[in-house]
């Protein structure tokens, strides 16, 4: 009965124990995948890849030169045969070591392969954890090159330049074939759009600038370093002193940032946003600072005016006279008067009752 290539890797599976098969209730089969292993394939390239099963080690023969021609020859095989153990075996990277110095300021990288045991590194997950704490990360394409590039967050650095770090070393780079780290290529497009973005980053500190110098009341301002005292008595034995502060871009530790140079990258993008969190928290530390003060001058204000009230009320107490009092003692003097006048005019008709009868 004729078959595939893929008949063939699947049979080539359940051999090696890669694959197992279970039989359904109407005859026909289905094949499952083990814990932890890769079915045989062909890759893109036409290259054949058949892995090694959990029963027992692999093992092909042949005639002729068919392995050399499937690529099944090198260090474990034949021209007829071709071995492949589950552990390393002759010319494997067991006890060889890779190692990276410090890129950019991450932590430097000491691998050694081996089982994965005893902090040796087996798979291409654990390759990476140890890399990533050095801003390094590691693939491998369908060909199984092995390929060692910066994070994001580094993408304009070069591995290995003096600049960024990074060198290479480890016994590894004498048994396999490293080259050059290849300079970073930008993305034009990305490359203006941070452009831009450093454009209208440096247009705010101008108008940071511009705010803190237009910040002034009476010929004082407080964001320009200048002092202000409050005084809250008339002896001036009560004031307050508000000292302030010079918050202009460059005293919030705020520089202008150069086209192709910041925002380039994260990290450089990663560094900005560092800075600016570290003025917003300036910012606020001193608004809370003027805002007690701030708390003080209106607790005195409303006392002040509170005092003046007393004050004016007293004063209207001693200088301003009780109308009504003042209303009664009028009608008594404007009664009095009128008792004088009639008082005055009945002694006036009896003087002029007696002269009348000495006629």
């Amino acid at each position: 009965q004729a078959g595939t290539v893929n008949d063939v890797l699947k049979a080539i599976d359940l051999a090696t124990g890669v694959q197992t098969a279970t039989i359904n209730a109407n005859g026909t089969a289905t094949l499952a995948t083990a814990t932890g292993q890769t079915n045989s394939s062909i890759n893109a390239s036409g290259q054949l890849k058949i892995s090694t099963g959990v029963n027992a080690d692999l093992s092909i023969t042949g005639t002729g030169n068919a392995l050399n021609v499937l690529g099944f020859a090198g260090n474990t095989g034949t021209s007829t045969a071709f071995t492949a153990a589950r552990t390393s075996g002759v010319g494997g990277l067991t006890g060889k070591t890779l190692t990276f110095s410090s890129f950019n300021g991450g932590t430097a990288v000491n691998v050694t392969f081996g089982d994965g045991t005893n902090g040796t590194t087996k798979t291409l997950d654990q390759l990476n954890t140890k890399l990533q704490a050095n801003n390094l990360t590691a693939t491998i394409d369908a060909n199984g090159l092995l390929t060692v590039s910066t994070t994001n967050d580094y993408a304009s650095s070069t591995i290995g330049s003096t600049a960024a770090g990074g060198a290479i070393g480890g016994t590894l780079t004498s048994a396999l074939t490293f080259s050059t780290a290849s300079s970073p290529v930008q993305d034009t497009v990305a490359q203006t759009s941070r452009a831009n973005l450093v454009n209208q980053y440096n247009n705010i500190l101008q108008q940071i600038d511009s705010t803190a110098q237009d910040s002034s009341f009476n010929g004082v301002n407080l964001l320009n370093g200048d002092q202000l005292k409050l005084v809250f008595d008339e002896t001036a034995k009560s004031s307050l002193s508000i000292t302030g502060v010079t918050y202009n871009s460059k005293g919030l530790g705020l520089a202008a940032l150069t086209g192709g140079v910041d925002f380039i990258d994260n990290a450089a993008t990663n560094k900005v946003l560092t800075n600016l969190n570290s003025a917003s928290s300036t910012l606020r530390s001193e608004a809370s600072s003027l805002g007690s003060n701030l708390t003080i001058v209106q607790v005195r204000q409303d006392f002040n005016k509170n005092l003046i009230n007393v004050l004016q009320t007293g004063s209207s107490n001693l200088t301003l006279a009780d109308t009504n009092v003042e209303a009664a003692n009028s009608q008594a003097l404007s009664t009095r008067q009128s008792i004088a006048v009639s008082a005055l005019s009945l002694a006036n008709q009896s003087q002029q009752s007696v002269l009348q009868l000495l006629r």
